[in-house]
């Protein structure tokens, strides 16, 4: 149905992330994932890259596809289906990758990006602190300058990936003297020696991703390992709020329509009061409350990704990835909130996969960015945009008296 979005690289590769989703993946995985007996599926991640699957938008010459992300979301709904685990670890190389490929020396390419895209090294972002999530300039984790190496120390949390990973994207501040946002720099981080892995959460969904605690003692990281230039860490965090809030925003249509369609198809064959439920307002209404929603989601999504892979101006594309991270995570909940209703008691159940994608599409309104954080991006953004109209119709003047100044009171 919504193959008018997709040209035909696009629509080929989401026709294989399906029969990915449908053939290799494991019903088994997935029940030991949730049950905490998996805590890291390594050999997910290794049948994607088999398949080539990761890191599509990458060029050719590092194991990607030269696709865009128009491509990338297509495939990212069709991997969401198997909830937010998954999808995470999926998302991962992009997300890691896109630091690497668009800020990092041609040696960490080499070194770090093709492997990551063939499935031999895995990798996480830690960025998350004990003391703060969205106050990412706030970080205390430090990296001094000592030689040819910088010594790291601190700790991330809440850091999806770190059972498994082999290497972390590490934000550090590298100067504590300058202002937050000038004074932190990116590096890669490799599982080793003064880096200590703490498997300590019980998470209420999301179950299977390896999420971790990240301690750093006295970590020695070679100079070449640093991403990008020193204290410039916030200019690559601002490129990485795209393909961090993208990924959620696509991941998150994957989670809504596998939840409404199974709650439709048990609408067509649960009866009550003599018909199938399908044929109660109550219920019907919801599924068509659900799929329109879940449609305007789809397309605020898309749009950002044509964004994202126009050349837009920076500002209007954040504001765009802001609107499709909220809305999507936003119409998600509801509508897996909608399939439960649908089902009634049964839904509530591990008979049905909506119970655990209820608890799965809750923290992808906490991640990477809450979204109220996004609501502050999208009006500071808006606002930029208002001031900056210099044509079109003065639409103030659209009032009968709107020639009385004397009443245009503003201070």
């Amino acid at each position: 149905m919504y193959d008018f979005l997709l040209d035909k690289k696009a629509e080929d590769i989401r026709e294989e992330a399906r029969r990915f989703v449908k053939d290799d993946v494991p019903r088994q995985m997935l029940l030991d994932m949730d049950s905490d007996k998996i805590q890291y599926p390594r050999s997910f991640i290794e049948k994607a890259a088999k398949n080539k699957l990761l890191g599509i938008r990458f060029p050719k010459e590092y194991g990607g596809r030269g696709l865009n992300w128009v491509a990338e979301v297509a495939v990212l709904e069709e991997i969401g289906v198997l909830g937010s685990a998954l999808g995470c670890l999926y998302s991962l190389p992009s997300i890691v990758g896109e630091a690497i490929s668009k800020f990092g020396s041609e040696e960490l390419k080499r070194k770090f990006l093709i492997p990551t895209l063939e499935g031999r090294l895995t990798c996480a972002e830690a960025l998350t602190e004990p003391r703060g999530g969205s106050d990412f300039f706030g970080t205390t984790t430090y990296a001094r300058k000592e030689g040819s190496e910088y010594i790291l120390n601190g700790q991330k949390r809440f850091v999806v990936g770190a059972e498994g990973a082999d290497y972390f994207l590490v934000y550090a501040r590298t100067n504590k003297d300058a202002p937050s946002y000038k004074g932190i720099s990116a590096f890669i981080v490799p599982r080793g020696e003064g880096v200590r892995i703490e498997y300590a959460y019980g998470l209420m969904g999301s179950r299977g991703g390896g999420a971790g605690r990240v301690h750093f003692k006295d970590c020695r990281i070679p100079e070449e390992y640093l991403v990008g230039k020193e204290n410039e860490g916030g200019v690559i965090f601002y490129q990485m709020m795209i393909p961090e809030r993208l990924t959620s925003a696509a991941g998150a249509l994957g989670m809504a329509r596998a939840a409404i369609e199974v709650a439709s198809d048990y609408s067509t064959k649960r009866k009550a009061f003599g018909q199938k439920i399908k044929e109660f307002q109550g219920v019907n209404f919801k599924v068509a409350d659900s799929i329109t929603q879940l449609d305007a989601a789809r397309g605020i999504v898309y749009l950002a990704a044509k964004a994202v892979d126009s050349d837009m101006d920076s500002g209007k594309k954040r504001r765009l990835v802001s609107e499709a991270k909220k809305f999507a995570t936003d119409t998600a909940w509801n509508v897996v909130n909608h399939a439960m209703q649908i089902m009634g008691g049964i839904g509530y159940t591990n008979v049905y996969p909506v119970e655990r994608l209820l608890r799965d599409i809750r923290l992808t309104m906490i991640w990477t960015g809450t979204n109220e954080i996004m609501n502050l991006i999208i009006q500071h953004e808006w606002y930029k945009e208002l001031a900056s109209k210099k044509d079109g119709r003065n639409l103030e003047w659209d009032a009968a008296e709107a020639d009385k100044e004397t009443e245009k009171i503003y201070e």
